[in-house]
């Protein structure tokens, strides 16, 4: 079996999961506060937002957000191929 390459794994969840947030921001910046209750009401499978919703965040705070969910994102794709690289040693 092919090793993964632990950093460029972890660049492209952090990455995927970055764009994920941009999306997440995009929709948040371009519906009203009612359309965008409803669509991450029927994404996240019956959980209620409207309560725990925040529509009016700063740039700084988002784009804070964006940097911590790429580091998360790289730190838990480098630890799936770390799992994989060690479970699969000759």
């Amino acid at each position: 079996m092919n090793r993964i390459d632990v950093k460029r794994f972890g660049l492209a969840a952090g990455t995927t999961l970055a764009f994920l947030y941009l999306g997440c921001v995009f929709v948040m910046a371009t519906t009203d506060t009612g359309t965008t209750i409803r669509f991450f009401n029927s994404l996240i499978h019956g959980i209620d937002v409207t309560n725990i919703i925040r529509v009016d965040m700063p740039l700084r705070e988002a784009l804070l957000g964006l940097v911590e969910i790429f580091v998360l994102g790289w730190l838990t794709g480098a630890m799936m191929a770390s799992v994989y690289n060690v479970s699969h040693k000759k």
